[in-house]
């Protein structure tokens, strides 16, 4: 019997992880919050959010987040 995935395994990262990956990256480039928000035409509160882990985001506003910090997104679709 194959055991069961935990969420974080099915997708690779979990929320927290993919925040802390980009306030790393935008930290590296030496951004603000606020600067980054503007490259992503985001709000602060929304890129706080993404960042901290506490957003359910659309994949529109993750896309923009990434472009505007050099970042590429993969993703992948698996069967259960």
């Amino acid at each position: 019997m194959t055991p069961k995935r935990t969420r974080k395994e099915a997708h690779g990262m979990d929320a927290a992880q993919l925040g802390a990956a980009l306030r790393t990256r935008r930290r590296e480039l030496d951004l603000t919050q606020s600067e980054t928000a503007d490259l992503a035409d985001v709000s602060i509160r929304v890129l706080s959010d993404l960042e901290n882990g506490r957003e359910t985001v659309r994949l529109d506003i993750l896309s923009a987040v990434a472009d505007a910090l050099g970042l590429s997104l993969n993703l992948g679709v698996q069967r259960p």
